[in-house]
């Protein structure tokens, strides 16, 4: 199969030109002007923008959490993900204490295989680290293709590890390659100011962010940067939220020590004064919405190159789980749908209103992503023989964002009637076109 797109204007990291892309099969064949080619399908993308497939390395599809599960499975999570322009996601598997990284890996992709219609990936997440634990880090590494390790710094009692566990298997994964990811909060604290306000009778969703104070966030951040410092291994902070924790990053950067930094849309553009609406449970996630000064200091982390990675954290869940902690605030399972709307809100919020270039859009929303997690050039860009993942966006087309329209498996919209300008209009999938106007193209595909 040969299709030939038209007359775009192709945005990567670093260039900005109109050009003609030819694709054969699976992957990009040639980029210039005036083929002399018949090709099978033509797209004219005039007056278009032509982006390397999203890529959005922090979802959790169909994850057992708090007594539930995320209500986006593997189809319906990686459908809305290619409607809003991201074809490639990096899903988390969890590791339950006392049971082996495999034993998890199965269980993900008893879930996840012949499930999906976009590309997709997995972390481990370490939550038992022992001699057993480490003896299975190098087979995930070279036969199983995964290279990042997530650690918690909180949920003490489910999936926290403490820093001797840490050091460990820092000292492991670097010997091996691979890279940890962190959920850097103080666990410990939070922990307890959760019981303190508990006990206080302070139950609503503004307790979940009054548990969770960026100090809790800073301090973890800068302990993780010193014991990546310390075990010399490649660390990556995920949804890093507040000013506090990315001045702990900036000040690593004095002693010549690279952390990576992911931060999240929601973090970007919504603040915690959410949590005082009747609805509030809606966006009770963790680390929590922060103040608008936060927002201002990640726009600015991303423009500084301090924060290399915009991604969702996509952890959706309906209205009825939500309620589940409708007398306790410590009983809302944490997670924000995101997945489809990441893409349009970035240009939307970011190129549109001039926070940021498009080169900068393309960098943290594609092509770090590929670069971080091993799979540069293959995909994150556009240039010949990378993969044909493609999306062809319109800059003018003002729309609004809401759980009418949108695709994800959830009765609600952390953005609802949101105005944006900047639409998704067609998404190709290694060279097929999975979304034209809006609507599936290979529904039955499945990767």
């Amino acid at each position: 199969m040969t299709t030939l797109i038209k007359n775009g204007r192709i945005i990567t990291a670093t260039d900005d030109y109109s050009a003609d892309i030819l694709i054969e099969g699976e992957t990009i064949k040639a980029i210039g002007k005036g083929f002399q080619v018949k090709a099978e399908k033509e797209i004219d993308a005039t007056g278009k923008l032509v982006f390397p497939g999203g890529i959005d390395p922090h979802v959790h599809l169909d994850m057992p959490f708090m007594g539930t599960y995320s209500s986006d499975n593997y189809e319906t999570g990686t459908r809305a993900a290619l409607f809003g322009g991201t074809t490639m996601v990096i899903d988390f598997i969890l590791q339950k204490q006392g049971n082996s990284l495999q034993s998890a890996l199965d269980e993900w992709r008893g879930r996840s295989d012949g499930n999906c219609v976009g590309d997709y990936s997995f972390h481990m997440a370490v939550t038992d680290f022992n001699e057993q634990t480490k003896s299975e880090i190098k087979g995930l590494i070279e036969k199983e293709g995964i290279s990042s390790f997530k650690t918690f710094m909180a949920y003490k009692g489910a999936l926290m590890i403490d820093d001797r566990q840490m050091v460990g298997l820092m000292q492991e994964v670097k010997k091996q390659g691979g890279l940890i990811n962190v959920h850097a909060t103080n666990g410990d604290m939070i922990d307890y100011l959760i019981a303190k306000h508990r006990a206080e009778g302070k139950l609503s969703p503004l307790y979940h962010y009054l548990s969770q104070p960026e100090v809790t966030e800073a301090e973890a951040s800068g302990r993780f940067a010193d014991l990546a410092n310390y075990t010399g291994c490649p660390g990556y902070i995920v949804h890093l939220t507040c000013e506090g924790a990315l001045n702990a990053v900036r000040n690593a950067t004095r002693r010549n020590q690279k952390v990576f930094v992911e931060t999240c849309i929601q973090y970007l553009i919504l603040d915690a004064s959410l949590y005082e609406k009747e609805d509030g449970a809606k966006w009770v996630m963790s680390p929590p919405l922060r103040e608008q000064k936060d927002q201002e200091t990640l726009w600015a982390g991303i423009n500084q190159g301090l924060v290399q990675v915009v991604a969702t954290d996509h952890c959706p869940f309906m209205l009825e789980q939500k309620l589940m902690g409708k007398d306790d605030f410590s009983k809302i399972p944490n997670g924000h749908p995101a997945i489809e709307n990441r893409m349009e809100l970035l240009y939307s919020e970011g190129v549109h209103k001039g926070k940021i270039s498009l080169n900068k859009y393309v960098e943290v929303a594609c092509t770090n992503p590929a670069k971080i997690f091993g799979m540069f050039p293959q995909k994150g860009t556009i240039a010949a023989g990378s993969d044909a993942d493609i999306v062809i966006f319109d800059p003018n087309e003002q729309h609004s964002l809401s759980a009418k329209t949108h695709h994800m498996n959830v009765d609600y919209s952390g953005y609802e009637g949101w105005k944006i300008t900047g639409k998704v209009k067609t998404v190709l999938l290694r060279g097929q076109i999975a979304i034209r106007k809006q609507r599936m193209q290979n529904p039955e595909r499945i990767w």
